[in-house]
């Protein structure tokens, strides 16, 4: 099981999706999957394992066109779990951020040293 500093696709998918649904829950699994740039079927597995684990919910609505489609709206379990997700997604993403600085710090000061 990956650790806070070990990057877990499927948690980094899932937080990606989330945040999309937030923002359009009218979004349509082909348009997340193009946002995200993920497959169609990486998108509908999320969507599925989302809604079974009940952090979303999904509800179909008729569009002008009489087609049907889909609304995906997040739970109180979701944004609980996705404010987790983003709490250990930044945490990580600070933690790589040091080690870059550093590195680049390094970098700096090897070019200040020749110059």
């Amino acid at each position: 099981m990956p650790t806070d500093s070990t990057p877990n696709p499927r948690d980094e998918l899932k937080l990606r999706v989330m945040r999309v649904l937030e923002d359009n829950p009218q979004a349509s699994q082909r348009q997340i999957a193009s946002e995200l740039g993920v497959s169609l079927g990486g998108v509908n597995f999320c969507l599925q394992a989302l809604a079974e684990k009940g952090l979303i919910k999904m509800g179909n609505f008729a569009r002008a066109e009489k087609k049907l489609g889909y609304i995906y709206i997040l739970t109180p379990a979701g944004v609980t779990e996705k404010a987790k997700l983003t709490a250990r997604f930044l945490k990580r993403k600070l933690h790589e951020y040091e080690i870059l600085k550093a590195e680049i710090d390094q970098l700096q000061r090897e070019i200040d040293s020749t110059g």
